[in-house]
């Protein structure tokens, strides 16, 4: 009698038990809790609560004083004389600034160290010590002029220097001056920020140095450029406040003449603090679009403006608007529907 055995179990059979699948709907997210973020948030807002709620109820403020004098006469034409003095020192130094920046970058030993001991000099000097010498700069040579060279002899023509270095002449020279030595390392920077392959490919195509310069190296260095700048204009622009010691009447000036009559120092100095504030915030609004401006070519897109954002989220709230049904079926009823579309 045969027997026969009984055949092996297949061992790539698949198990008789199958694995559930996981509801991923059941599982339940715990957010991570930072606790101590929000307890410096909470401590953060007291303080500026607390603050804002000083500003109201404290009377040594004198909000009425402040108002009185805000759009004052004299501090309009200080703010003139401020606005003045930065714009016409920007522009000298920036544009001296420039030279000497290239002259650092330059081949010749000679306009590099001219350049160099440029810069350290008027680093080196404080710029009230700049104003106050060029004021005085009639007593070291009173008069200025062309003639015979190392001698006083002035048959061409000959100033006075009291009458030709005035006090805004002195203000512009010491802030420009002053100014030119920051912006030329500001802007050296820039350009040395960008590639050496776009100096190269661009004299390889044959294109002029200057027009290398200000059609391909410039408008990429100005992405570097451009923040540091607006720096040092903001810093020009409460910088022109030392040149109160030779009585410009500048923005400061004028509110120390006036709280030194009346003794209200407090209302007076906010005066200057808002109008500083607001200066240097369309400064700032400037700078965000001329960022904004160079940028176009390192990306593709670029970011919506605050102003876009602005119109992009009314021209939805509108939309919505549009999409509610004739009869006014929203929360405020009919009648607040209908008043929407009148």
């Amino acid at each position: 009698m045969t027997t026969t055995a009984p055949a092996p179990a297949d061992r790539t059979a698949p198990p008789a038990a199958s694995t559930a699948e996981v509801d991923l709907g059941t599982i339940a997210v715990v957010p991570t809790r930072h606790w101590w973020r929000w307890i410096f948030s909470a401590l953060l807002l007291f303080v500026v609560a607390q603050f804002a709620w000083s500003l109201v109820t404290n009377d040594r403020y004198m909000w009425g004083t402040f108002a009185q004098y805000f759009f004052a006469e004299p501090v309009l034409i200080g703010i003139g004389y401020t606005l003045g003095l930065t714009a016409i020192s920007a522009v000298v130094g920036f544009a001296l600034g420039t030279l000497l920046a290239l002259g650092r970058l330059s081949a010749s030993p000679l306009l590099n160290a001219v350049a160099w001991g440029y810069i350290w000099f008027f680093r080196s000097v404080p710029l009230v010590v700049q104003i106050i010498v060029w004021y005085n700069l009639g007593y070291l040579y009173p008069t200025l002029g062309l003639g015979t060279p190392f001698t006083t002899d002035f048959w061409i023509v000959e100033f006075p220097t009291v009458q030709l270095v005035s006090a805004f002449a002195a203000a512009i020279l010491g802030l420009g001056l002053h100014q030119a030595a920051y912006s030329a390392e500001i802007i050296r920077g820039g350009l040395v920020s960008v590639d050496p392959g776009q100096h190269e490919a661009a004299a390889a195509l044959g294109i002029p140095a200057s027009r290398r310069l200000f059609r391909i190296i410039l408008p990429q260095a100005m992405r570097s450029i451009v923040p540091n700048a607006t720096n040092e204009v903001i810093g020009l622009v409460k910088g022109a406040s030392v040149v109160f010691v030779i009585a410009i009447p500048e923005l400061f000036y004028a509110v120390q003449v006036i709280y030194n009559r009346n003794s209200r120092v407090i209302p007076l100095l906010l005066v200057a603090v808002v109008w500083y504030t607001l200066i240097t915030t369309i400064l700032s609004v400037a700078q965000y679009y001329i960022e904004r401006h160079y940028a176009r070519g390192s990306a593709r897109a670029l970011p919506p403006t605050p102003v876009q954002r602005t119109r992009r989220w009314v021209s939805a709230q509108w939309a919505r608007l549009g999409d509610a049904p004739p009869g006014g079926t929203d929360a405020d009823g009919p009648a607040a529907a209908n008043g929407v579309r009148a």
